[in-house]
């Protein structure tokens, strides 16, 4: 039986085309790479893939979250000693957009992150990166205050009328879903802090109140959302790929978050 070839920059390039995604998108992504099976050139070919995908007018935005600079109180998976907590706050060296790393978002995130000419945003728990067009509109004002909501990453992907991306993954990923959290009228909110560099070299630990992001019913969110039939599905490599546009995307889920999740936490 002869072997599949492997897949490669102009096949991935075809496939996301073939998906729907168009030259001056601006467009979110959540990947699994091991979902894509063998990609000649690894997550570098995906990432040049998508760019030729989108053309040079389009962007690329991918999240770069560092969810470990948290406050080390509220560790649970797994805990730390509370002896530990002070000394995790005072010493972790600060998160860096150039230096620090993301952290559980993929290889095809991190390799976009440090694409040349790649800009991250400064939120020290979850920043994201872009590349092309718009990636400083995007990634410009991300408030420590509001981290998933109007004035972050997301917001101005709503603002430019972008799409999402899910390549190999779920809904449980779907990031653009929180924007909806922010947009209820009376968020769960919480004290979160997190080490951040400061210009000197120094590390601050610096804490704020935002909405307690919760991501726990996004796959039946997601589900009823693909209901509507808004959601292109098809094959990119060997991955399941979601394709839609983020706008009607988050104005479902703000009304299905209201009535499913708040409206049952207010009955």
């Amino acid at each position: 039986m002869d072997q599949p070839s492997p897949h490669i920059v102009r096949s991935l390039t075809g496939d996301l085309r073939a998906l729907g995604v168009t030259t001056g998108d601006v467009m979110l992504l959540h990947s699994s790479m091991k979902s894509l099976g063998f990609v000649a050139g690894g997550a570098q070919a995906v990432v040049q893939a998508l760019l030729d995908a989108l053309g040079t007018e389009g962007t690329l935005v991918v999240p770069t979250h560092t969810p470990s600079n948290t406050d080390p109180a509220d560790w649970r998976r797994p805990p730390v000693p509370e002896a530990w907590w002070p000394v995790i706050r005072e010493q972790a060296p600060g998160f860096d957009p150039s230096r620090t790393p993301s952290q559980h978002m993929g290889i095809i995130a991190e390799v976009a992150r440090t694409w040349p000419g790649a800009l991250r945003s400064t939120h020290p728990q979850v920043s994201f990166a872009a590349l092309g067009k718009h990636a400083d509109d995007i990634v410009a004002e991300h408030r420590l205050d509001d981290a998933l909501g109007e004035r972050s990453p997301l917001g101005a992907v709503y603002r430019l009328d972008g799409k999402v991306l899910l390549l190999g993954c779920g809904h449980h990923s779907n990031t653009s879903m929180h924007l909806a959290e922010w947009r209820q009228a009376s968020p769960p909110r919480s004290r979160t802090g997190s080490a951040i560099r400061q210009p000197d070299g120094r590390s601050q630990w610096t804490t704020w109140d935002d909405v307690v992001p919760d991501s726990d019913d996004f796959e039946r969110l997601g589900a009823d959302y693909e209901a509507t039939g808004a959601v292109t599905i098809g094959q990119v490599g060997d991955a399941t790929a979601r394709l839609m546009a983020q706008r009607p995307l988050v104005d479902f889920a703000t009304t299905w978050l209201a009535t499913h999740r708040f409206g049952a936490a207010h009955a």
